[in-house]
């Protein structure tokens, strides 16, 4: 059985990264869901392909969605469980993602390694403060990413904000 109906499908083997500016700003990109036209916030990133590392497909999905440059993507992974709807399913499943910074200001985004299914459901980039990630208006993916912030960067200024 397919469709909204279905039990959950496990998640693709994938890479993710959280891509930060001089200010702390995340970069995310929202998507529209060609099945519903929901929309969903998540960082860049998506499958590990044959023979490709994590940190190799973190790197080229960051590339391919955003043109930025993949050699800031940092090699300290933290696994974080997803459990998503996208395309009416309901996909589940751990996620590798890595951390990434600029030291200059807001870089700018192309568009121009996407795929063509990519380009049509990709609405906008942005590049959201971080004490935002939690009052966003809709779907984050994942909901939680201020923790995975956290863990990623321990150092930051959101662990004040996290700290019990």
């Amino acid at each position: 059985m397919t469709g909204p109906l279905a039990g959950p499908v496990a998640c693709p083997p994938a890479a993710r990264v959280v891509r930060l500016d001089a200010a702390d700003r995340v970069l995310l990109l929202k998507w529209r869901d060609p099945y519903d036209g929901s929309r969903l916030r998540e960082p860049p990133g998506g499958r590990i392909e044959p023979g490709e590392t994590p940190l190799e497909a973190a790197r080229r999905e960051l590339a391919e969605e955003t043109g930025l440059d993949p050699a800031a993507v940092l090699d300290r992974p933290v696994p974080v469980d997803r459990d998503v709807r996208w395309k009416g399913r309901r996909y589940s499943g751990t996620e590798l993602f890595f951390p990434a910074r600029f030291g200059g200001g807001r870089p700018a985004v192309s568009r121009t390694g996407l795929l063509p299914h990519e380009r049509t459901a990709l609405d906008a980039y942005a590049w959201v403060p971080w004490p935002d990630l939690d009052s966003l208006p809709g779907r984050v993916e994942p909901p939680h990413l201020l923790s995975v912030l956290a863990a990623l960067l321990p150092g930051g200024p959101w662990r004040e904000r996290l700290t019990p």
